[in-house]
C-alpha cells in the first residue's frame, strides 16, 4: 500500500493550485487562455471517466462481490478459531474439528508450527468454507482485531504458545510475552467482537511440584518455571475476565503428549534448532534414526522408583478428544477446569524401554544432570473430566502410541518436507 502526505492549497486571487507530495510541485494555469483552458478541461473529463470505469470494474469483480463463508454465521455450522493450528497438537485438533464438520480458521505465525501440516489439512478438506489459514502473529493486537472483524467465530480454541520448560528458564521474558500477553490480546478481541466461548489449552506445569500425588484440579498451583508461571497468569486473566462477562470457558491442564494421528496424516516435526528442548519422544526417535548418537536423559537421581522423572503420558488423539468434548459441553456463564491425563505415572526409563521396543532399535542412553526448573513426579487424577465430560483416555498403551508415531517419523525423516508439503 502506498501512502502520500499531501497538502493542497487553493489561491483564487493568484489563480493557481499548488500540490505537494513529498516534494514541491507547483504550476500556474491562466484561465484567460481559452486553448489552455479547453486542454485542462479535457484532462479532467478523461480522468473522471477513467475513475468511473475503475469503480464499475471493482464493483463487478468476483472477489469483491462474493462474501467469504467464514465472514458470516451459518445455521448448523460452528466456526472455530484454532490458534497455533500449524503446531503438533493444534494441527491434530484442527483435523478432528474438520472431521466433525466444524468450520475451521487456523492462525499461526509458523515460528514453531509447520506449513506442511497446513498443506495436509488443505488437501484433506479442499471444499470452500471448510478451512482457512491466516499467517499472523497473535502479539500484533491490530492484526488480531482485523482477523476477528473479518470472521464470524463461534469459539476460540487457544493452543498457540512456546512450550518448552528448559527454554523458558533461558528466555523467561519471551515466555511471558508469548503466552500471557498474547492471551490478553485474544481476550480483548473476543470481548470486542462478541465471541463468547474459549477452550484454553493449559498445562500441568501450573501445579509445579505438588506435595502429594495424584494431582487433582484442587491441587495448589505453585509453578516453578517461567513456562508454568506464564500459563498460570494466562489462566488468571481468563478467570478474572469470565467473572464480568457471560463467557463459556473451559481450561484443560494436560500432561506429557505423545503419539500421532493413527492414519498417518499428521505427526510431530519440531524445527531442528529446537530438538534439544523438545519432547522425549522426539529425542528417542532422533536417536533411533541416527540423527543423534544417543538419547540424553536429564536427571537420574530423583526420589522415584528408578531415579528418573515420572510423568503422565497422554496420547495426542485422546488430548484432542478432550478438547472437542470440552467445546461441546461449554456453557455460558460457566467455567470448567479439567486435568487431562491417564491417571498413571510412567518413569522416563520405562518410556525409553517402550521406545526401544516400538522402534526395534537399541537406543544408547546417556544420563545427565537435572534440567533446570524440572520436577520429580507428576501425574493426574482424571476423575473430574471422566465424570463431567464423559472423557476417558483410550490410547494408554505406551508402546503402541510410540509405534504409531514412529511409523510417521520413518516416512517423514525430514518432517513435512517436499514433495509432501510445498512452500507457499
Amino acid at each position: 500500500m502506498l501512502s502520500f502526505n499531501r497538502s493542497r492549497t487553493l489561491t483564487r486571487a493568484g489563480k493557481s493550485w499548488s500540490f505537494s507530495a513529498d516534494h514541491s510541485l507547483s504550476s500556474e494555469m491562466e484561465y484567460s487562455d481559452p486553448k489552455r483552458k479547453t486542454h485542462f478541461l479535457s484532462k479532467v473529463l478523461i480522468g473522471a471517466t477513467l475513475t468511473v470505469m475503475c469503480i464499475m470494474m471493482l464493483n463487478h469483480c468476483p472477489v469483491a462481490s462474493v462474501k467469504s463463508k467464514f465472514a458470516s454465521h451459518e445455521p448448523g455450522v460452528k466456526h472455530i478459531l484454532v490458534t497455533g493450528g500449524a503446531g503438533y497438537i493444534g494441527s491434530h485438533a484442527a483435523l478432528r474439528l474438520l472431521e466433525d464438520s466444524y468450520r475451521v480458521t487456523i492462525v499461526d505465525n509458523l515460528s514453531r508450527g509447520n506449513v506442511g501440516a497446513i498443506k495436509v489439512l488443505q488437501g484433506l478438506f479442499p471444499e470452500p468454507g471448510r478451512l482457512q489459514f491466516i499467517l499472523a502473529d497473535l502479539g500484533d493486537a491490530k492484526v488480531v482485531n482485523q482477523i476477528f472483524a473479518g470472521n464470524a467465530f463461534d469459539a476460540v480454541m487457544h493452543f498457540a504458545a512456546v512450550a518448552y520448560v528448559g527454554e523458558s528458564t533461558l528466555e523467561p521474558l519471551r515466555y511471558y510475552h508469548n503466552i500471557t500477553l498474547n492471551t490478553l490480546v485474544i481476550l480483548e478481541a473476543m470481548a470486542a467482537h462478541g465471541v463468547k466461548t474459549l477452550i484454553y489449552s493449559s498445562t500441568c506445569a501450573t501445579y509445579g511440584q505438588p506435595e502429594k500425588m495424584p494431582i487433582t484440579e484442587e491441587t495448589p498451583q505453585v509453578p516453578i518455571n517461567p513456562y508454568g508461571k506464564a500459563k498460570k497468569m494466562a489462566e488468571d486473566m481468563i478467570l478474572d475476565f469470565s467473572k464480568r462477562s457471560n463467557m463459556a470457558v473451559m481450561i484443560l491442564r494436560y500432561f506429557n503428549v505423545i503419539g500421532s494421528d493413527p492414519e498417518g496424516r499428521l505427526g510431530e516435526a519440531p524445527k531442528p534448532e529446537l530438538r534439544e528442548h523438545g519432547r522425549i519422544s522426539g529425542a528417542c526417535f532422533d536417536a533411533a534414526l541416527g540423527i543423534i548418537t544417543e538419547l540424553k536423559v536429564k536427571g537420574s537421581d530423583y526420589e522415584t522408583i528408578d531415579g528418573t522423572c515420572i510423568r503422565d503420558y497422554i496420547d495426542v488423539t485422546d488430548l484432542v478428544d478432550a478438547h472437542v468434548k470440552a467445546l461441546e459441553k461449554a456453557e455460558v456463564n460457566k467455567v470448567g477446569i479439567y486435568n487431562v491425563g491417564t491417571g498413571k505415572g510412567r518413569s522416563v526409563k520405562e518410556f525409553v524401554d517402550a521406545c526401544k521396543k516400538a522402534t526395534q532399535v537399541d537406543i544408547k542412553v546417556e544420563y545427565l544432570n537435572r534440567r533446570p526448573g524440572d520436577y520429580a513426579e507428576v501425574y493426574s487424577d482424571p476423575s473430574k473430566i471422566v465424570r463431567e465430560l464423559n472423557w476417558t483416555a483410550k490410547h494408554t498403551d505406551l508402546e503402541q502410541s510410540l509405534r504409531i508415531a514412529w511409523r510417521w517419523q520413518q516416512l517423514h525423516t525430514d518432517g513435512y518436507a517436499p514433495p509432501m508439503a510445498m512452500a507457499f
